[in-house]
């Protein structure tokens, strides 16, 4: 079973990710928070991670050429990001809040972060947007975030049931993974971390952890009413590993997942394909 994802009452202002249906407690990677489970009985503390060795000092000046297995991540800067058709368009198409909440909830702040696909020298940035359809692209102001270079990335072929974690050149992480089942297949494409969320119980489906991807499912519009986002995260059967199970999600094994939340930052880039 994949988790349950929230519908946005306004996409240009938050993005749901993630609500899985016994709800996970927090974000990883925003402060310490304090937050309520689903059923109001009692909270879970969460804390950022241990280790933050992906990223570099800001870049004020960045270059369009970067070392290969070397991609920049934008943190918002601003309340709130524009996102262009084109460099120097007239209008916006699309703005994005910065920071945007879990499930709508003032408590759960989220930093709003892009995977960077294209820097030009003029100040504009093309990035991945967390929107339908996946591997949507827009251009945003380069002064409207902050860059940061991280030499981590995940590859997953679905065929194979193999996750790759990479570390520049260097393969860091591999698994055996489950995926979609055949009537609702992950779908492939360019993406990237959005969130990190811990889970109260980590005895569930869900596993410890949970990565909320910027993608969705290409066939389900709704899942447990949600707008079917796609994720990745443990599991509680290691026998399903291998295996074409889920709604669309990435299960992995939980070690490797405990692993990975003290390296991968937010906007990680994640490439899926078949």
């Amino acid at each position: 079973m994949a988790p349950k994802h929230l519908e946005p009452r306004n996409r240009s202002s938050t993005l749901g990710i993630l609500a899985i249906a016994f709800w996970l407690a927090a974000i990883i990677g925003v402060a310490v928070l304090r937050v309520g489970t689903h059923d109001g009985t009692s909270d879970q503390t969460v804390a950022k991670p241990t280790s933050t060795k992906s990223f570099v000092s800001p870049t004020p000046s960045p270059s369009p050429r970067l070392p290969s297995g070397t991609s920049y991540i934008a943190k918002a800067a601003v309340p709130t990001v524009e996102v262009f058709a084109r460099p120097n368009a007239a209008a916006a198409r699309q703005r994005f809040a910065n920071p945007w909440y879990i499930n709508d909830n003032r408590n759960a702040p989220v930093p709003l972060v892009f995977h960077v696909e294209q820097v030009r020298t003029d100040g504009w940035l093309r990035v991945l947007l967390p929107v339908r359809p996946n591997s949507s692209t827009g251009w945003i102001r380069a002064s409207d975030v902050t860059l940061t270079t991280t030499s981590f990335r995940i590859a997953v072929d679905l065929s194979a049931h193999r996750l790759t974690v990479y570390q520049g050149q260097k393969v860091i992480v591999k698994d055996t993974v489950a995926i979609g089942a055949r009537a609702t297949p992950t779908p492939t494409g360019r993406f990237y971390i959005r969130a990190l969320l811990k889970s109260p119980n980590p005895n569930t489906t869900y596993g410890p952890y949970a990565y909320g991807l910027s993608g969705y499912s290409e066939v389900l519009q709704q899942f447990a009413g949600g707008d079917a986002e796609v994720g990745i995260h443990g599991n509680n059967n290691s026998s399903v590993l291998g295996k074409n199970v889920s709604h669309g999600c990435v299960r992995m094994s939980n070690d490797l997942i405990t692993r990975l939340t003290k390296l991968l930052p937010l906007g990680t880039p994640v490439e899926i394909v078949r």
